[in-house]
Parts: C-alpha cells; sequence; structure tokens
C-alpha cells in the first residue's frame, strides 16, 4: 500500500492510499480519543476539533434536546458515533446525531451495522476548518436523509434527494413546523455567552410557536 500524506494545517492530516482494514485498525487504535476520522475511496482524514468547533456541535444538540422535550418528541442521540460501509468505502463521524422515527429498530445498538441498522435521521456536520475529505458523499452512501451544516456562514439545512445528492432546503426533514431562520439565530446566541438563559428563552419561543398537525 502506498500512501500520500497532506498537511493543510496543523489541525487535520489526510492521507491517501489507506486500505479499508487500515482505515479500521486506524479507528482502533484511536478509540475514545477526540480525534474524528474520515474516509471515502482511500482517502483518510483525521482532525482535532478546536474549541469553538466543540461549542457549537454542543449548541447545536442542546437546542435539539430542548426542542424534542417541548414538542414531546420521541429521540435518541448517538453524539459522534462511527458509521462506516465497507462495501460503499465511505465512513465518518457526525459532529452529533439524532434517531427521531423508529426507535426500537437502533435499541441496545452498540455499534453501527449497516445490515442491521439504518443511518440517524439527522447528521449535524460543523464546518469551522474545511474539510478535506467531503462529508456529503459518505452521508449520500450511507443513506442518511437529512445534515444540518453550521459554519461561519450560519446554518444550512441539506437533505438527500432521489439522485443520490444533497440539495439545500428552508425546512427540516425531523421538524418541519420548525422557523429553521429563527432557530439558527438561538446558536449564535448560545455561543455569545451564558447559555441558560438562552436555553429558557428558545423554550419560551418554541411554546410560542403553533402546535404542528
Amino acid at each position: 500500500m502506498t500512501m500520500l500524506v497532506d498537511f493543510p494545517d496543523q489541525q487535520h492530516i489526510v492521507l491517501r492510499g489507506v486500505s479499508w482494514s487500515y482505515y479500521e485498525q486506524t479507528l482502533n487504535e484511536i478509540g475514545n480519543q477526540p480525534i474524528q476520522v474520515a474516509f471515502l475511496d482511500g482517502a483518510m482524514e483525521l482532525m482535532s476539533p478546536l474549541p469553538e468547533h466543540e461549542r457549537a456541535k454542543k449548541a447545536i444538540a442542546n437546542l435539539i434536546v430542548v426542542l424534542a422535550m417541548e414538542r414531546r418528541i420521541p429521540m435518541s442521540s448517538f453524539g459522534s458515533t462511527t458509521f462506516r460501509q465497507e462495501e460503499k468505502s465511505a465512513g465518518s463521524e457526525p459532529d452529533e446525531c439524532f434517531y427521531f422515527n423508529d426507535l426500537d429498530a437502533i435499541k441496545g445498538m452498540q455499534r453501527f451495522n449497516p445490515v442491521l441498522h439504518r443511518p440517524p435521521d439527522l447528521w449535524i456536520e460543523v464546518d469551522i476548518l474545511s474539510p478535506s475529505v467531503p462529508r456529503e458523499p459518505i452521508c449520500a452512501r450511507l443513506g442518511v436523509p437529512e445534515i444540518w451544516r453550521y459554519s461561519n456562514d450560519g446554518l444550512t439545512v441539506r437533505l438527500l434527494t432521489s439522485a443520490g445528492v444533497y440539495a439545500d432546503s428552508a425546512t427540516s426533514l425531523a421538524f418541519p413546523f420548525l422557523p429553521m431562520t429563527a432557530f439558527a439565530d438561538f446558536i449564535g446566541k448560545l455561543l455569545d455567552g451564558d447559555e441558560v438563559p438562552t436555553l429558557l428563552e428558545f423554550r419560551d419561543w418554541l411554546r410560542s410557536l403553533p402546535t404542528p398537525l
């Protein structure tokens, strides 16, 4: 196996010409260390998240938890679980991910198995650093129906189309009743300072929204 190594910056490394077995070996050796690994067609990227990245992903996750609680939406969160499928030559970890439908199907899931389990309903991707290995083709091969991408430009909802690619959407598949522009404003508020008042404000805002039929 011949590998080429790129160092786009001090926060991530890209290896090219990597075998699937080497990718799995890397995952095993990393274990629970805070390093994200993405694999697509022999290209493997290792990223070390920055504090601003971690704050943003937790802000989004906290808002989703409050949303699910207030609207009594069944939910199971799997954080940065590794989702991979050798037959599709693709694997990655979301920054956060959630299941909202048919939770019995993933009950007791210790490790994702594409034969037994479906991908998460919602995949959160925070783009503080520009990844060298694109995440959307990985998610598309895994069959993830919805991605929320957050960057300095704001929050973008991306839905998987019948053509197998993602397209921007003004509404969320998981939360079709949710005004996404207003939701995104709360992410910025959480990042500005004390989170508790903002989460309480978000809860009150949710209660003011019309109840979906």
